[in-house]
């Protein structure tokens, strides 16, 4: 299986932050879930995917080309879709679909108002008169329309209501039924990447933790919780973080090394959360 994106040893210093030496890659046909904290990097990292702010260091390759030498070129592939709309407010979908066939070369019009159609977006309507939700849709029939075979999303589900935001995952999940498609989907919201991920990347502090399957990583921890007695015995080798509280232990654990014991399943959170905050020792 080919990478469709490869980021090695990406790196940029700003003041106060610097992304430091991330690598990871994302295969053909795959969803990866891009997660962090606020301020992690994560749209640094975007940013400098698609090649919108300077790198200091490291290369990023998207479809196997360097994406500095065929910047052009491999946008004619990229879908993109940022938390907030980018079209003026005063545009209506209409005008949008005048400009980008002129901008996209494989800009495909009948797609275009069909995901109007199916999205419930009218295409004479301003922009201004469009909630979070809609805006966020017309986004996707943008990035939807042109042919895109790799779709790079910066918290598309921010500040979306549930329904809107299920909606918005299954128009993910039918996009990846094309093997040749692939998501790189930024978000801090953990369930959606629990829903529709194949692969997570875990940023914190501008530092890659892990780039996993996500299927294995649930696979892997689950949440043992136990009296403060019990957890003394335990094989802190495998115990990734805990916390303690006045009813006991809760500790993010290897699942395969305490087969003896009450284990709950964990969530991307839960591995999240114990990651960071959890203690150690």
């Amino acid at each position: 299986m080919s990478n469709v994106l490869e980021i090695k040893n990406l790196t940029k210093y700003y003041d106060g932050f610097t992304l430091d030496n991330i690598s990871l890659a994302l295969p053909q046909g795959s969803i990866m879930g891009f997660i962090g904290e606020n301020g992690a990097g994560k749209s640094t990292t975007i940013k400098l995917i698609l090649n919108v702010i300077h790198r200091d260091r490291g290369e990023v390759k998207i479809f196997g080309r360097d994406n500095l030498i065929y910047d052009s070129e491999l946008k004619q592939s990229v879908g993109v879709v940022y938390d907030e709309s980018n079209f003026p407010e005063s545009m209506t979908p209409k005008n949008i679909n005048v400009i980008l066939r002129r901008i996209y070369r494989n800009w495909d019009q009948q797609a275009f108002f069909r995901y109007l159609d199916q999205f419930a977006l009218p295409a004479d309507k301003e922009l201004k008169t469009f909630s979070r939700g809609m805006k966020m849709k017309l986004s996707i029939a943008v990035a939807l329309s042109h042919q895109a075979k790799l779709l790079i999303l910066d918290e598309p589900t921010s500040g979306l209501d549930p329904v809107v935001r299920d909606e918005i995952l299954d128009i993910f999940l039918d996009f990846i039924q094309n093997e040749e498609h692939s998501i790189f989907l930024s978000t801090h919201i953990t369930s959606d990447i629990e829903k529709i991920a194949d692969y997570i990347a875990f940023i914190h502090q501008g530092k890659i933790v892990f780039v996993a399957e996500k299927d294995e990583l649930l696979n892997q921890y689950g949440v043992l919780k136990c009296g403060f007695d019990d957890f003394e015995k335990l094989d802190r080798r495998f115990v990734k973080g805990f916390r303690k509280n006045r009813f006991g232990v809760e500790a993010l654990v290897e699942k395969q090394r305490f087969k003896g014991h009450v284990i709950d399943a964990a969530t991307i959170e839960d591995i999240m959360l114990f990651t960071l905050r959890g203690e150690k020792q």
